[in-house]
C-alpha cells in the first residue's frame, strides 16, 4: 500500500514558469526497496589484449590474470588496483566467442557484445546484449542507452568504433566528446519548446509518408529487393521511435546535476582526464536514471590510425597501443604492456569507486549495476581466453571475490545471458549461449 509520504519517482517542483526535477529520494521507494531499484548494465572494452608473459618469465608478475583460483587468488601487478574492490569483482579466464575464434586477430571487437561471426563476405552483425536490454527498458528512461567510445562514430566493419549494434546488426554511433555527452544528458535545449514540437511533428509527418509509399512499393519488388527494403524500413522505424520518445520526454525537464569537477573539455590529448570523465558521465546517467544501459569502447582495433592508439605514448608508457601489444614478447615488452594494463585497471577502479560511493537503498549504486570489462584478445591476434572482469550487481543476486577458470566449451555469451537474466529481460538465450553462469550467482 502506498504511504502518505511515498513520492512518485517522477515528482517535480513546480513554480511560476519553472519546473525542476527532484533527485532520487528515500520517499520515492516503498518498503520493498530492493525490488524498486533500477537494474543497470555497462560494458567497457579495450583492444589488443593484455600482457601474458609465461610462467618463469622475468616479468611474470605483470601477467594480467591472477595467481591461484577460486576465492584463493592474488592479483598480479596489472590488476593490483582492483584489490580494494576484491569483494565486488570476479576475474574470468578461458572464455571466448566460438564464432570469433577463426576470425582475424583484429576483427573481433565488433562481436564483443554480439557473439556473431564476421568473416569473408559475411559482415552482417547481430544485436548486442546492451541493446537487447535497452529495448526492454528503453521506454522507462529518457535515453534507451548511452553509447560512448574514444574514437567516436561507427568506424568500419571489423574495425568498429562502437560496441553497440541494433536489432538489424547496424552499428550505433558512439559519442566521444564529454561536453556533447553532458549536454545531451543534462543540457538545456537551445531551441524553444514550440520549435522543437513543430520539428518533431514535421518529422513524424514525413516518416508517415515514407512508410505509406514503401508499403505500396514493396508489393512490386522481388524477394531480394524486398529484403533490402525491409532493412531500410527497420532503420526508418528506429527514427520513428526516436521521434515518439522525444515527444514523450519533451515536457519532462532534464535532471539537474553538479558538473563541478568534471573535465568536460578533456580531449584525446589528455587520456587520463578523458577516460575518467566518461566514467563520471556514465555514473551520473545511472544515478539520475537517464538510462540503464551504457557501453564504452576505450579504443578500436584500427591499428596505429586509431585516435585512442596514442594514449600510452601520451602517458609516457611507451609506444602506441598497437605497438605495445605486438611487443609483448620482446625485451621489456611484457612490463611495458603490463603498465598500460595497470593504467586501465586504475581507471576502472575509479569507476567502481564512484559507483560504490553513491548510496542506494541498503547498498550502493554499484550493487544494482553490473559491469563487464575486458577485451576480445588474450594476446594480440589471439581470439581465445579473453581477459574479463565482471563486477557489481550484488543486489541483483551476484557473488564475487573469485577468480574463475573455464574451458573452451563455455561460450562467452553465457555471461551475456546472465546479464539479461539478472536484469529481468525475458529472453531464453542470447547468441550461442548454453546457459547462465551459475558460478556468478549467489
Amino acid at each position: 500500500m502506498k504511504k502518505s509520504w511515498h513520492l512518485d519517482r517522477r515528482t517535480f517542483l513546480r513554480g511560476t514558469g519553472v519546473t525542476l526535477s527532484l533527485p532520487f529520494l528515500s520517499a520515492m521507494q516503498g518498503r520493498a526497496a530492493s525490488a524498486s531499484h533500477p537494474r543497470r548494465f555497462a560494458a567497457v572494452y579495450f583492444p589488443y589484449g593484455v600482457s601474458l608473459p609465461n610462467e618463469g618469465h622475468e616479468h611474470a608478475d605483470w601477467s594480467w590474470f591472477p595467481k591461484g583460483e577460486g576465492e584463493d587468488f592474488v592479483f598480479n601487478r596489472s590488476l593490483q588496483p582492483l584489490e580494494e574492490f576484491r569483494s565486488d569483482v570476479t576475474v574470468m579466464q578461458g572464455l571466448s566467442h566460438p564464432q570469433g575464434r577463426s576470425m582475424g586477430g583484429h576483427d573481433t571487437s565488433d562481436i564483443f557484445l554480439t557473439g556473431a561471426e564476421l568473416k569473408g563476405s559475411q559482415l552482417r552483425n547481430s544485436i548486442s546484449v546492451d541493446q537487447v536490454a535497452a529495448t526492454h527498458f528503453g521506454n522507462q528512461t529518457r535515453f534507451r542507452s548511452l553509447v560512448l567510445s574514444s574514437d567516436g562514430g561507427v568506424g568500419e566493419s571489423t574495425r568498429s568504433s562502437t560496441l553497440s549494434f541494433s536489432r538489424t546488426g547496424q552499428p550505433i554511433p558512439a559519442l566521444n566528446q564529454p561536453r556533447i555527452v553532458y549536454d545531451r544528458l543534462f543540457g538545456v535545449q537551445s531551441d524553444s519548446m514550440v520549435a522543437q514540437r513543430r520539428e518533431l511533428e514535421n518529422s513524424g509527418s514525413m516518416l508517415d509518408l515514407v512508410l505509406e509509399n514503401a508499403r505500396s512499393l514493396r508489393r512490386r519488388l522481388g524477394s531480394e529487393d524486398q529484403e533490402k527494403l525491409d532493412e531500410y524500413l527497420a532503420s526508418v522505424r528506429q527514427i520513428e521511435q526516436r521521434v515518439e520518445r522525444s515527444e514523450h520526454w519533451l515536457e519532462v525537464p532534464k535532471p539537474q546535476v553538479n558538473a563541478e569537477g568534471l573535465h568536460l573539455e578533456a580531449t584525446d590529448e589528455t587520456p587520463h582526464e578523458l577516460i575518467r570523465t566518461m566514467y563520471d558521465l556514465i555514473v551520473l546517467a545511472f544515478q539520475t536514471d537517464s538510462t540503464r544501459v551504457a557501453t564504452y569502447q576505450l579504443g578500436n582495433m584500427n591499428g596505429a590510425t586509431s585516435i585512442a592508439g596514442k594514449f600510452p605514448s601520451l602517458l609516457g608508457l611507451g609506444g602506441n597501443m598497437h605497438k605495445l601489444a605486438h611487443g609483448w614478447n620482446k625485451k621489456g615488452g611484457a612490463e611495458a604492456l603490463g603498465k598500460w594494463d595497470r593504467f586501465l585497471a586504475e581507471q576502472f577502479a575509479y569507476f567502481l569507486g564512484r559507483l560504490k560511493s553513491i548510496p542506494e537503498g541498503e547498498g550502493s549504486l554499484l550493487d544494482h549495476t553490473m559491469l563487464l570489462y575486458g577485451s576480445s584478445n588474450s594476446r594480440t591476434h589471439n581470439n581465445t581466453n579473453y581477459p574479463i572482469v565482471f563486477a557489481g550487481g550484488k543486489g541483483l543476486g551476484l557473488r564475487h571475490g573469485q577468480f574463475l577458470k573455464f574451458g573452451a566449451e563455455t561460450p562467452f555469451s553465457n555471461v551475456h545471458q546472465t546479464v539479461l537474466d539478472r536484469m529481468d529481460v525475458p529472453v531464453e538465450d542470447f547468441s550461442d549461449s548454453a546457459g547462465r553462469m551459475s558460478e556468478l550467482l549467489g
